[in-house]
């Protein structure tokens, strides 16, 4: 028996992660999508599930970064000068919290949620077929410095995933290094290996949850672009779309960086800005990694995938600029060549991008919004939109059956904003 009828409004990857946990949960869902299902952040992201990536954003330093992000319009994280007071509200807020004790604190947010989702995401693929399908690897994640001042300036850092978060890495010499993963160049210093971490193909991924939500009765809608939400007496009706009329018992609003844009419509603040990534997918070289792997020098990450490589990253701050600069893809590429013997294969593949969700303290945004007692909000992801999907929609199905959350859920909610 149906539990009654739920809308999610998204179909990245936290929509759909969302919809397949309400539907085991015995919800009649439907997914809406302004687009394509899993065509925009969540398509060719790098593929990264990663548990190490507990501390955010805010660090001391990142203030400094911001700052020269003004001042270098082609470096790796670049903030295009522009009167957006939107924008200059946010870089505000986030540089108030580039200091250890907000590091930290934002950091025992996101600790549960990591956690929960590979705990998840093991358990989702206890099927050998269902890993296969997704090109599901625990194979951990490799941070490659090229100079030694950078690879033991990081040992503070490790110090503190490990003692305050049990996130420790295991430092590696050069020699170590390239013992580990053969594709590197014998000019790194070194490395930090965390063990724990994980990758998979998105776009599998996606494909292989909406596979199997339709054929449990899921519907999804696409090139369904919201135009109002409307109701009464605290309880949302219906929604007004591009292809009609739209009523259900429940929302859940997973709108990404576009989710400001119902701030009016939804009674509070959302204060997410466009974190425009980049990436490129080529052939594998004949010398391709088997380690995921991070140049943090140079802001480039690496993900190897059975048929391909993929070479994502960069940080920009450009508004909902939908151009493909080359410019920002060369750095992917000259990075890339810093560090590995053959860095892309002979054939490019695909050229994307994609706005991440930024919330300025990095934390998500997860629970019931104030004017509506029946719409729901799971956005604000950050970089780690694949990574926490699994939590965020076992949370959201926790939130809306009303049971016993198996995390704290009060420090994701909206209205730490107000």
């Amino acid at each position: 028996m149906s539990k009654g009828s739920v809308i999610v409004v998204g179909g990245g990857v936290i929509g759909v992660t969302c919809a397949h946990y309400l539907a085991q949960d015995g919800w009649a869902v439907t997914v809406i999508d302004r687009g394509r299902i899993g065509g925009a952040c969540s398509h060719a992201n790098c593929g990264l599930i990663c548990p190490s990536h507990v501390l955010p954003l805010t660090e001391p330093g990142a203030l400094w970064s911001a700052a020269g992000a003004l001042l270098s319009p082609n470096g790796a994280f670049r903030i295009k000068p522009r009167l957006d007071v939107s924008l200059w509200r946010w870089l505000l807020s986030f540089a108030r919290r580039c200091n250890t004790r907000d590091m930290l604190s934002a950091a025992r947010m996101i600790a549960p949620l990591l956690s929960s989702s590979m705990q998840e995401y093991r358990q989702l693929f206890t099927d050998a077929e269902d890993a296969s399908v997704c090109q599901w690897q625990e194979k951990g994640l490799l941070f490659v410095y090229e100079s030694e001042q950078a690879l033991h300036a990081f040992e503070k850092t490790n110090r503190i995933l490990s003692e305050q978060f049990s996130e420790p890495a295991k430092l590696l010499d050069a020699a170590a290094t390239r013992q580990l993963e053969p594709a590197l160049k014998d000019t790194v210093a070194g490395s930090w290996f965390y063990e724990h971490d994980a990758h998979l193909r998105p776009d599998r991924l996606l494909h292989s949850l909406r596979d199997r939500l339709e054929t449990g009765g899921t519907v999804f809608v696409e090139n369904c672009d919201l135009l109002k939400v409307s109701g009464s007496h605290s309880q949302a009706r219906r929604l007004e779309t591009s292809q009609g009329k739209m009523t259900a018992d429940q929302f859940v609003f997973c709108l990404g960086a576009w989710s400001p844009q119902l701030e009016s419509q939804l009674g509070c603040k959302i204060p997410i800005q466009p974190g425009k990534g980049y990436s490129i997918t080529t052939n594998r070289p004949k010398l391709c990694p088997e380690i995921p792997l991070i140049f943090p020098e140079h802001r480039v990450a690496v993900t190897p995938m059975q048929s391909s490589l993929r070479l994502g990253s960069i940080m920009e701050f450009a508004g909902y600029d939908s151009s493909i600069r080359a410019e920002r893809l060369q750095l992917l590429r000259d990075g890339a060549a810093r560090y590995l013997t053959e860095p892309f294969g002979d054939q490019e593949q695909e050229t994307w991008f994609g706005w991440r969700p930024m919330t300025y303290d990095s934390v998500p945004i997860i629970g019931r919004t104030p004017r509506w007692n029946n719409a729901w909000l799971a956005t604000g992801h950050n970089m780690l939109g694949l990574t926490l999907a699994p939590a965020t929609g076992r949370l959201v199905m926790e939130l809306l059956g009303d049971y016993p959350t198996h995390l704290d859920a009060s420090c994701y909610s909206v209205n730490r904003f107000h």
